[in-house]
């Protein structure tokens, strides 16, 4: 048996959740600009922030604060978040102040920058772009809020040569930020539908941050149900003068920003959702919410409830899936494989899994690997053609895939990748929360060769996780720079 066959046999054995050693954590950064030198001061985002802050760390986040920060404190700021943010399960930005839009694309403004024109906005601002960078390692969820574009101290009419600039006094006026198109598992929550500008409101914090406070409070509220009610709260405040809006598709496990059991199984956690919310998905998926549709097809899925109904979930499955999501194709196609609520089809199953790798679904794609490899669902063995499928879930920061990929380069197996690249998917699966990982190289690091394991060794010593000696052995000091890469104290 080649060591292929045994790493991915072992994998498929053992790649089991360990719940003594995942980590279960949240980060925020929250921003909130006031105190403009040189445009318009704002006179609640001040209170807007410094109240999310505090209502944030009272549901369990670990929030850092900035208040009034200039563009290098703003840039250093997300930088250092971005690298907390690889080990949370939950990375969430909200800022409060001056948003604007440029060519199309959104910016977020410091208080110190001075700005004759559009190309000063997009020198010295940061882009929805960077905050998106910022969360978009977090293991489960990414979100960023924009509580801004109060109102528009700028124009739209700068071209993109650098020579030509427009006087912001004389540039056409365009209200509200543009439409966003974050990745797959990441939401983005404008305070103010695009194009629309957000009210300051007349008490000490905008309608917007009110009703956000008053609804990730509350126990058990599902997160896109949470910014569903957040959206008609804020309509209900402000007489239908602003309408808040979310963009971006979340993955089909159910998360709450208060209470809840994200560690359950989503068909568990679906499942314990109370009636009056399984009642809004109903509603959701009428108006065509593909998510709604998923959490509804999970919900009868599980055996162990009074709901369980292979049929209905196949059509909630099937509506999503001809709706273009992956995870619903992804899904079902496992249910045609194996014959749960329908006749067993392969030839159906493999087209699923092929339409959802199609739209990069790390899932199917690792998957099609195991199925190229092992031959499986009317494919002959191709275990040369598996290894391109393993690659390319592996730098979709699938991770098991990241684990199997750095053992086929580690056994030789992978032409123009060496012991630094097995080591890069190694430390990647360690950062993405894969237990499993933890799990081997805590119990079973000489699995992997002695050039792989110095080259692990110093990844984390470039990290500052650990300050050893690149020998290759992992013996205690190594062990406590592993657990602190994962995110443990070590």
């Amino acid at each position: 048996m080649s060591f292929v066959f045994r790493v991915l046999l072992t994998l498929a054995t053992i790649m089991l959740p360990v719940a003594s050693v995942a980590a279960t954590d949240r980060a925020a950064l929250v921003l909130g600009m006031a105190d403009y030198q040189y445009l318009p001061k704002l006179d609640n985002t001040r209170n807007d922030a410094l109240r999310m802050a505090e209502t944030l760390e009272g549901i369990g986040f670990d929030v850092t604060l900035g208040i009034d920060v200039g563009a290098e404190d703003m840039t250093r700021m997300l930088e250092g978040f971005a690298f907390r943010a690889e080990v949370a399960d939950l990375a969430l930005i909200y800022f409060a102040g001056h948003g604007v839009e440029v060519q199309g694309e959104n910016f977020l403004i410091p208080v110190d920058v001075q700005v004759q024109s559009n190309r000063d906005v997009e020198r010295q601002s940061a882009s929805l772009k960077q905050l998106l960078a910022a969360v978009e390692k977090a293991r489960k969820m990414r979100i960023v809020i924009l509580d801004s574009c109060r109102d528009n101290p700028l124009g739209d009419a700068l071209a993109g040569d650098t020579s030509e600039t427009t006087n912001a006094s004389t540039a056409p006026e365009r209200a509200g930020l543009a439409p966003a198109n974050p990745d797959r598992g990441t939401l983005v929550a404008f305070a103010a539908k695009d194009g629309q500008v957000a009210l300051d409101g007349r008490g000490e914090n905008s309608p917007y941050a009110l009703a956000l406070m008053e609804k990730m409070v509350q126990p058990g509220l599902e997160i896109s149900l949470m910014f569903r009610q957040v959206r008609d709260l804020v309509l209900q405040k402000t007489g239908n003068l602003q309408e808040p809006h979310t963009y971006g598709s979340l993955t089909g496990v159910p998360f709450y920003l208060a209470g809840g059991n994200e560690s359950a199984g989503s068909t568990d956690a679906w499942a314990a959702l109370k009636p009056d919310q399984e009642e809004q998905l109903l509603a959701l998926a009428e108006l065509g919410d593909t998510r709604s549709m998923l959490g509804l097809a999970y919900i009868r899925l599980n055996p162990n409830q009074d709901r369980f109904d292979p049929t209905a979930a196949i059509e909630f499955l099937q509506r999503a899936a001809d709706a273009g999501s992956p995870e619903a194709q992804f899904e079902l196609a496992k249910l045609y494989e194996r014959g749960t609520g329908v006749e067993p089809d392969p030839a159906k199953a493999l087209a699923l899994y092929r339409a959802a790798a199609d739209q990069n679904f790390a899932d199917a794609i690792n998957d099609l690997g195991f199925l190229h490899y092992q031959g499986g669902l009317g494919l002959p063995a191709n275990p040369q053609k598996a290894l391109t499928f393993f690659e390319r879930a592996a730098d979709l920061r699938h991770p098991q895939a990241q684990f199997n990929f750095a053992a086929l380069i580690d056994d030789g197996l992978i032409p123009n990748k060496d012991p630094e690249d097995a080591a890069q998917y190694l430390y990647a699966a360690l950062r993405s929360g894969s237990s499993d990982v933890l799990k081997l190289l805590s119990e079973r690091p000489t699995m992997f060769t002695d050039q792989t394991r110095k080259a692990l060794q110093a990844k984390l010593k470039d990290n500052d996780f650990y300050q050893g000696s690149i020998d290759g052995d992992f013996g205690p000091g190594t062990q406590r720079g592993i657990r602190r890469a994962y995110g443990l104290d070590g």
